[in-house]
């Protein structure tokens, strides 16, 4: 089963349960599914289905540092239920090392030879680890790794 057609039926179990708030969250996902849809005529796969959740995901991030830092903590409650929501279609994360491994193999294979290369290997390791690894921090460690050792 696809990863839409998961997010579908969890919606009707959410329905069932009457699980108001997870409910609401699951709509909001195929709000942007199908928006995704209409707007480019296409079929959702589930790799366009991640990214979306990814981009929704790292908005919840930004809300509740946001409502955290003008002290509305009830409103940083309720996106922090909804990135619970989210996260559960993530597919499963990759370790560290996992990671510096990929951003090894990356330099090596594209050549890298400075900080001005960090394109060339962030253009290989991005498809690579696309929705299983935050790319805040594999872009840390890619700039660790072309930096010149001191």
């Amino acid at each position: 089963m696809g990863l839409k057609a998961q997010i579908t039926e969890d919606m009707k179990t959410a329905m069932r349960a009457k699980e108001a708030g997870r409910l609401a969250t699951i709509r909001l996902i195929l709000a942007d599914i199908k928006r995704k849809e209409v707007d480019e005529q296409i079929e959702v796969s589930d790799e366009q289905t991640v990214a979306i959740v990814e981009k929704m995901i790292k908005q919840r991030k930004d809300s509740i540092t946001q409502f955290e830092a003008g002290g509305r903590a009830d409103l940083a409650d309720i996106e922090k239920a909804e990135l619970a929501v989210l996260s559960a279609y993530m597919p499963a994360g990759l370790s560290d090392e996992e990671i510096a491994a990929e951003v090894a193999a990356a330099v090596a294979a594209s050549g890298a030879a400075g900080p001005q290369d960090m394109g060339k290997v962030m253009g290989i390791v991005k498809p690579k680890l696309a929705g299983r690894a935050d790319m805040t921090v594999v872009s840390a460690l890619v700039k660790k790794a072309l930096s010149p050792a001191a």
